[in-house]
């Protein structure tokens, strides 16, 4: 019998994802790995597959933002969950501060595996996959 509740782990979800997104458009670096489990997973489409907090600090940290940024994520579907581990889908659209303004740069989609680890939800793997031609 699981000892947390549905709401408990779509909460701690749902958390994980916006520190995510906070820290990633914040270029917060070290937040964002702190996100991941010890041997998390991300995989983006044109930025390569990354294991591990080291290989996933070297990546975000040629990341960081050089002009305001959005990555808006919605309509989060929490598939499967246990006391340890949740499945999510969740719809993401990356925005770019131009000179003309905020732009949609990206649309597509995270599916992703998160581990309850030490009293919070954690990446244990991070899928993107995207349906526009255009990359952060």
């Amino acid at each position: 019998m699981s000892s947390q509740s549905f709401a408990d782990v779509s909460e701690g979800v749902r958390a994980a994802l916006a520190q995510y997104t906070q820290a990633l458009d914040d270029g917060r670096t070290d937040d964002v790995v702190a996100t991941f489990c010890a041997d998390g997973v991300c995989e983006i489409p044109g930025m390569g597959t990354h294991t591990g907090r080291d290989a996933l600090r070297q990546a975000y940290s040629r990341w960081k933002p050089r002009r305001p940024q959005r990555h808006l994520v919605l309509n989060t579907v929490i598939a499967e969950w246990s006391d340890h581990e949740a499945r999510a889908i969740s719809d993401v659209i990356f925005l770019l501060w131009e000179d003309s303004g905020w732009a949609v740069k990206l649309v597509g989609r995270y599916h992703d595996v998160l581990h309850h680890d030490d009293g919070r939800w954690r990446f244990h793997n991070r899928t993107a996959t995207f349906v526009t031609e255009d990359s952060p």
